[in-house]
């Protein structure tokens, strides 16, 4: 004789893995640390500091 498989545990089982799977990709797509989101924003604000010290006045203008 063989064995009764009760296919809802194999089902469930399934499911589960489906969600660890998912879970862990949100985690390397969002998961951040507050110090390392406020690394970033550092950066950024030094990097567009830079670039507006870096920026050209206006154009004098020829109008006499």
């Amino acid at each position: 004789m063989s064995n009764v498989v009760n296919l809802n545990k194999f089902k469930k089982q399934k499911a589960k893995v489906a969600r660890v799977k998912q879970a862990e990709t949100n985690r390397r797509l969002h998961g951040r640390t507050n110090a390392e989101r406020e690394l970033e924003a550092l950066q950024k604000k030094r990097l567009e500091s830079r670039v507006d010290h870096a920026k050209l006045g206006d154009p004098p203008s020829d109008e006499d």
